[in-house]
C-alpha cells in the first residue's frame, strides 16, 4: 500500500490555543509541561502570543510528547485517562470492518467503552451521512480541544482506512466562533458552522460503501506516527470524479472554467487536475460525459430547438454541438431523437 499522500500546509497553522489546551492537560495532572514545550521548539513567550501558530509538525511532537509523558491519549479532558494506545485498540476494532459504514459504527460504539463523557453517533439520511457527538457532562475549558480533536482523530483514521480525502460537506461546533476561527477552514473542509447544537460533521454517504485498504502490517506502520492524520488532509478523493460530476450539471455557467470548479470543490485548479489524472480521468472528459448526458435527456424529454439544447448544455453555437453530438454517440441530435420518440409508447 503506497504511503499517505497528505496536503501538508505552507506555513503555520495550528491555533497556539490547542498549545495552550495541551499545557493545561499537565496542569491538571501537575506535571511541568516544559519538556514537551521544548520538544515542540516552542517557546514560553509564543505560548502566550493570542495570535500565534505552530506548524503541523511542532503539534505533532507536542502531542506526542504530551500523551505519552501523561499516559493520556485525551490530554486531561475526560474524567479517565486514556492510556497511551487507546486509539490504537479503536483503529484495530474497526480495521476488519468491511466498509467504511462499519469501521465508523464499530469506531462510535467502542469510543463508548473508553469513556464516557461524550459519545460519537453515525447517522445516515438520505444521500449525507452524519457524525455527532453527544455531549454528557461539561467539558469545561477543555471543550472547544476535545471536539474538535474527536472528530479529527476519527476523519483522519476514516481517510487513512480508506485511502482517499473523505471530503466533508460541513463541519458544525456547538459555541461561538473563537478568535482563531480562520484556522478552522485548513482542518476541516466543507462549510464551517459554529453556534450550532452539536458538534459534528457531514460527507457524501458514498463514502460508506468504499472498502478498507489497509491491513493489520499497515496499522502497525500508521501507529508509529499517526498524528499526521489529524493535522494534516489527504490529497486524493476516491469519489472527485463523482463530485466533479455533480457540480458540473448543478451549477452550470460556474463551473465552466477549471478555476471555477475547483473553487466550488474547495481546492485549487492544479490539485483538480492532478487528483483526476491520478484516477484515470480528464477534466474534459467528464465534461463530455456530461454534456452528452445531459442534452440526450434533453432531446428525449423535452421539445427544444436543437440549437436550445446546444446552448443549454454549454455549446456556443450548434454546429459544434451537433459536431460532438456525433462525435459521442455516432447520430445527429436530430436522428437520436427521432429514433428515441419511435421507442417511445405509442410512438
Amino acid at each position: 500500500m503506497p504511503s499517505p499522500r497528505f496536503l501538508k500546509p505552507q506555513r503555520a497553522a495550528t491555533p497556539m490555543a490547542f498549545v495552550r489546551a495541551v499545557v493545561q492537560g499537565y496542569a491538571r495532572y501537575g506535571v511541568d509541561p516544559g519538556a514537551a514545550l521544548r520538544a515542540a521548539q516552542i517557546t514560553p513567550r509564543e505560548l502566550w502570543r493570542p495570535d500565534a501558530r505552530v506548524t503541523a509538525a511542532q503539534f505533532e511532537a507536542l502531542n506526542e510528547h504530551a500523551m505519552q509523558e501523561l499516559d493520556d491519549e485525551a490530554l486531561g479532558w475526560f474524567g479517565r485517562r486514556l492510556p497511551w494506545g487507546s486509539h490504537g485498540l479503536l483503529c484495530r476494532a474497526s480495521i476488519t470492518a468491511p466498509d467504511l459504514g462499519v469501521a465508523i459504527k464499530r469506531w462510535c460504539r467502542h469510543h463508548r467503552l473508553l469513556v464516557d463523557d461524550i459519545a460519537l453517533r453515525l447517522e445516515v439520511e438520505g444521500d449525507v451521512a452524519s457524525v455527532w457527538i453527544e455531549e454528557r457532562r461539561d467539558l469545561g475549558s477543555f471543550r472547544e480541544f476535545c471536539l474538535v480533536s474527536s472528530l479529527r482523530f476519527l476523519h483522519g483514521f476514516a481517510s487513512w482506512a480508506i485511502d482517499s480525502r473523505l471530503w466533508l460537506q460541513a463541519a458544525d461546533f456547538p459555541f461561538d466562533a473563537p478568535p482563531h476561527a480562520d484556522a478552522y477552514g485548513l482542518m476541516f473542509s466543507g462549510r464551517i458552522h459554529f453556534g450550532a447544537a452539536q458538534a459534528g460533521f457531514q460527507f457524501d454517504a458514498r463514502y460508506l460503501a468504499l472498502p478498507l485498504l489497509r491491513d493489520e502490517e499497515a496499522l502497525r506502520a500508521m501507529l508509529r506516527r499517526a498524528l499526521p492524520l489529524t493535522v494534516l488532509q489527504y490529497r486524493r478523493d476516491r469519489l472527485l470524479g463523482q463530485r466533479v460530476r455533480e457540480v458540473l450539471r448543478t451549477h452550470g455557467a460556474q463551473a465552466s472554467t477549471a478555476e471555477g470548479l475547483a473553487a466550488l470543490l474547495h481546492i485549487s485548479s492544479r490539485t483538480l487536475h492532478r487528483q483526476l489524472l491520478a484516477e484515470g480521468l480528464s477534466l474534459q472528459g467528464l465534461k463530455d460525459e456530461v454534456r452528452q448526458q445531459q442534452a440526450m435527456e434533453l432531446l428525449q424529454r423535452t421539445a427544444r430547438p436543437v440549437k436550445q439544447v446546444a446552448l443549454a448544455v454549454g455549446f456556443r453555437n450548434e454546429k459544434s454541438f451537433s459536431r460532438a453530438f456525433r462525435e459521442w454517440t455516432g447520430q445527429s441530435p436530430g436522428a437520436f431523437r427521432a429514433a428515441a420518440a419511435q421507442q417511445k409508447p405509442g410512438g
